[in-house]
């Protein structure tokens, strides 16, 4: 007989194999969410590195709270990138809430 594993389940000792494409879209989504959450939350951006860390942070958030929230945006790059925004600006607004509103 033949393998009964599922093919789209991976094992829990496999690693996951990511691209280099998909390493490049994680950064471009996390540059522009983290940019956008920036613009929206503080007027201007973070810098490169920081809109990125900003960005892919706000998508993890994003990931783990908006589901439990029932909210949901569909799939495509455009949507992840709406979804790590609102995930960053939660961040920063949560950021900002703990340092007492000040001046960043």
């Amino acid at each position: 007989m033949g393998d009964t594993r599922d093919e789209g389940v991976q094992d829990p000792g496999e690693f996951m194999v990511l691209s280099n494409e998909g390493i490049i879209v994680i950064l471009f989504v996390g540059l522009v969410a983290g940019w956008l959450a920036g613009k929206i939350v503080r007027g201007t951006g973070f810098g490169i590195i920081g809109d990125i860390l900003v960005g892919i942070a706000g998508a993890l958030i994003a990931a783990l709270l908006l589901p439990k929230l029932g909210i949901r945006l569909g799939t495509g790059l455009v949507s992840e990138i709406i979804y790590s925004a609102i995930g960053a600006i939660i961040l920063l607004l949560v950021v900002r809430l703990l340092r007492g509103g000040g001046k960043w």
